[in-house]
Parts: C-alpha cells; structure tokens; sequence
C-alpha cells in the first residue's frame, strides 16, 4: 500500500539541520511554515533570506514549495516541500499591492488578523468584534486573484464567519480545534466549523496543548476520536493537520507571538503567568517523526486507510492544488 502524503500545514519551529533531518525521518512531504507574525515588509524578506539559505545548504533535505506539484516532487525526490505563510497581515503593512507582491516571493496563506484587531479583521482575544473591514474587504478580493489562501485560525467568529462569506474562493483554519471539545478563544465554534465546510474550506487540526481537550495530558485516543467526529460534522474531505509546532524554541518566543510590539506589558492570552512558557507537549508527539503515532490513533479510533489518508495529507495536497494559483 502506498503511504499516504503527510502534510503539516502549520509550524513555527526554532529550524535547524536537526529538525529538518527529523521532518525527513517521519516522511514529512510538506510544512507550511510561519515566516512572520508581527513583521513588516522588510522584516519579513529578511526571513527569506534565512530561508533562502538554509534552502541552500540544505538541498538534499528541503526546498521551498509553490504549488501541489511540489508536494509530489518532494514525495519523488524524499525531501520535504516548505510553504511560506504569515499569522498577521502586518507584512502588506497598508499597501494592498503588496498582497501580489508576496505571492510571488512564495507566500501562500495569510491570517486577516492575529490575536488583535488588524486592519483586515478582529482576533479572537478582542472583546467585540465588528467583523471584516473595509480595506479587509478590498485584501481578501485580492487574496483571491492571485492566490493566496485567506488563513482564519486566529480571528474571532464574526469576522471569520464573514471572511467565509466574503471569500470567492475557499479559506482555511490552518491550526485549530473545535471549541466544544475543547473550549479555547481560538477554538472554533460548529458554527464556523459546517461554515467552513460547507464553502470548501479546509480546518487543521492544532496539538498545541493549550487547544487541546487536557492540555499536555491530552491522550492520543481523545485528539484521534476529536478528529472522528469533526468529520461526522464538517465531512472527511474538508480536514487536516496544522500541528502549530514550536518545536526548540525559547520562552521568549512565546512573548513575541503575544506580544509583539503593540504592548508594553506581558500578554498572557487566555491564562497566567504561570502560562508565560511554552506548555510541554503530548507525550504522543514531540516532533515531526511522530506523525505516525497520529496515523496509527486514527486507525485505531476507527478510520479506514482512504480517510486516514485524507487527514494526513491528500485533503491539504488538494486543497494546495486549487487554491495556489491566480483566477
């Protein structure tokens, strides 16, 4: 039997000869990587740069992906295909031709908004939400042109609800969880979930263990049976993986995410200080050769071979296929 693609559409890993050796280990085809959460234009170049070289000393290993083709080629070639994306629009700054101009350096998702309201949407720690934007209407046409997937996984309800709306083609929830497993701010609610769905989106499911129903101690038999029955609810051919793996970083990269520049003071999101660090992981998934464990709790939770392969990767692979290009 042919092993089914493995994708993971979401890691903001501290990248290094080590992890890539792992993704290679764990016959990873693809990542979709964070290049920038709260980075402008300049900055965020300055990260592909850092990709660009690692892309060079690490040939035999990565490259970067700009299509569903190159998921094939990475399957071909055993390497493993890296996808640019941005947890924030702060890298179009408030420049909508910069959308364009992004997709052509490799970028292929993008979030309307992170944690706090942007320019585009609402993030889901806000208190209201007024839902998408004027300039977030103008973006998300533009996303769609030339192809760049409208990204969701941290903006509240409303403003997710309305990008679904909104959006000519279909969006994804890159890594998250549903709300009534586990009832996060950035868990979504079924509403958003059969919305998602319904428009031919994609919902990555997050082992973040703060997403997840017992944090750390969540068991691989509750996160595989999470997934079961989120696809009773959504259908098999609209979910995935979106790890959101912070494989090596430091505490501090936790306060960089939350905090950026826009604050002074230590955000902790939806918990304390005593949350500030990162949360250990599972002891079912460490790092990316232990996508496995995850394939294997799916079957044991009941899915056959066909659907086990369409969480771990056809779905995305897909999905990477009719969403990459311009109209």
């Amino acid at each position: 039997m042919t092993k089914p693609y493995r994708i993971d559409n979401l890691q903001y890993a501290n990248w290094s000869e080590k992890i890539f050796r792992q993704m290679r280990e764990g016959n990873v085809d693809a990542v979709h990587v964070t290049i920038a959460y709260h980075e402008n234009f300049r900055e965020t170049v300055l990260n592909m740069e850092q990709w660009n070289r690692w892309f060079e000393r690490f040939p035999d290993l990565i490259f970067q992906g700009f299509r569903g083709d190159d998921v094939r080629l990475a399957r071909e070639t055993n390497r493993t295909a890296i996808f640019f994306g941005y947890q924030n629009p702060s890298p179009i700054e408030d420049d909508i031709g910069l959308v364009e101009i992004h997709h052509k350096l490799g970028a292929r998702f993008m979030q309307l908004s992170y944690n706090n309201q942007s320019l585009l949407a609402t993030g889901c720690y806000e208190a209201e939400d007024p839902g998408i934007t004027r300039m977030g209407r103008e973006v998300i046409a533009e996303m769609n042109r030339v192809g760049l997937v409208v990204d969701m996984s941290h903006s509240a309800d409303r403003s997710t609800l309305e990008a679904i709306e909104i959006s000519s083609r279909p969006i994804a929830i890159t890594h998250a969880n549903p709300h009534n497993w586990h009832p996060a701010l950035r868990n979504k609610s079924d509403d958003v979930l059969r919305a998602l769905s319904q428009s031919g989106g994609m919902l990555g499911f997050s082992v973040y263990p703060h997403h997840l129903n017992g944090k750390s101690d969540c068991t691989l038999e509750n996160f595989c049976q999470m997934i079961a029955d989120t696809a009773d609810l959504m259908g098999i051919n609209h979910i995935g993986i979106g790890t959101d793996l912070c494989q090596d970083q430091p505490d501090s990269i936790v306060e960089w995410m939350r905090t950026g520049r826009w604050t002074k003071q230590i955000d902790y999101g939806e918990g304390s200080a005593s949350d500030a660090g990162f949360p250990p992981m599972p002891k079912w998934f460490h790092d990316n050769r232990d996508f496995g464990n995850i394939e294997q709790g799916l079957r044991d939770v009941g899915m056959n071979d066909a659907d086990v392969g369409k969480v771990m990767g056809e779905n995305w692979l897909r999905f990477y296929d009719e969403s990459f290009g311009a109209i």
